[in-house]
């Protein structure tokens, strides 16, 4: 059983194998195309390129599953929030207006991503039906951290911006968990059978609020993705040993560790789940050899375990398609 779907349903000791940020800057066919499409909101916005950029690691590297090519930054720019990408920086977004913010519905919602709802229509079609094609969304926190400006620098939040304003933020954050359950669905609609909730911020939570910002949010979307009978796997990336708090209490079908997650640890901690990922990014700029004996050390960990391969963070844009088809190569046969 390589169908990541199937995997996570029936918790099944399988072989299968997919990486965060496989369809994107380390290949060169990606890069060919990003030369000539420089606004990064539009290139997701065009449904047939978005389509080709997410086939391009499946044609190259036969992957068990496909993720759309899009960003967790497409959902405040459906909010009516302009959201750039500048070059050697990453993303900037215009100031908060709550206002603004609540002004928006469903439908304006639904149709600003109409595009990236098509992509996957496309990807649908084109891609073997036994492989997977994963959708995804950032978590109400992540996406409320970059929406207000809270991130000072890749360790540190603004507190301060949070907590002089609960009452705005606990408003924010239910009116996400709804566009962001609508945008699952749509997504589902569109042909993606499996979802992957990225918390990508989850680590700089303080301890006394990873409930309210972590466990909550992703809980009740969680919740929802079960009663439409979703597969989803949820990555609360950074929050280290409160993984086995998030994972009894949100319950996903799937949870991916980070790099700074003990594999060993895990496989006693994070029972009743699928675990996926962990692998450092960085190891696939390493030797050969040093790369296959830190993949080991994951692929023992998880011995007898229903387990997916892949990292626990997204592909490094200075890696070399060639390690990854060698790592590929060497899982597959292990």
């Amino acid at each position: 059983m390589s169908n990541l779907k199937q995997i996570l349903i029936n918790k099944k000791i399988c072989k299968s194998v997919w990486f965060m940020r496989q369809a994107g800057r380390y290949l060169p066919e990606f890069r060919e195309i990003r030369s000539q499409n420089e606004n990064f909101i539009n290139l997701c916005l065009n449904s047939e390129l978005s389509s080709k950029i997410t086939l391009q690691p499946i044609e190259r590297f036969n992957l068990d599953s496909a993720i759309i090519f899009s960003d967790i930054l497409m959902i405040p720019y459906a909010l009516n929030q302009k959201v750039e990408f500048l070059k050697n920086h990453g993303p900037k977004l215009e100031t908060f207006n709550l206002k603004n913010f609540l002004k928006n519905d469903d439908l304006m919602f639904t149709k600003k991503l109409k595009p990236v709802y098509k992509a996957i229509e496309i990807t649908r079609k084109k891609l073997n039906k036994e492989k997977s094609l994963i959708s995804f969304i950032g978590a109400p926190w992540t996406l409320l951290v970059y929406m207000i400006g809270a991130k000072l620098n890749k360790n540190e939040i603004n507190l301060d911006i949070i907590n002089k304003k609960k009452d705005e933020i606990d408003l924010i954050l239910e009116k996400l968990i709804n566009y962001l359950c609508l945008h699952i669905e749509n997504q589902i609609r569109a042909g993606a059978d499996v979802v992957q909730i990225f918390d990508s911020w989850a680590g700089l939570i303080p301890q006394e609020d990873l409930n309210n910002f972590c466990y909550s949010p992703n809980f009740k979307i969680v919740e929802f993705c079960k009663k439409k009978s979703i597969p989803v796997i949820c990555f609360p990336r950074g929050i280290k040993e409160n993984y086995k708090d998030f994972n009894d209490i949100v319950k996903p079908d799937g949870i991916n560790i980070d790099y700074n997650v003990d594999p060993k640890w895990a496989s006693e901690n994070l029972k009743d789940t699928v675990i996926q990922g962990g692998l450092d990014p960085k190891i696939l700029l390493l030797a050969d050899e040093e790369i296959f004996n830190k993949a080991r050390k994951y692929l023992d960990a998880f011995t007898g375990l229903p387990y997916v391969f892949n990292l626990g963070h997204g592909m490094l844009p200075e890696t070399n398609p060639d390690k990854v088809k060698k790592l590929i190569k060497f899982y597959r046969g292990y």
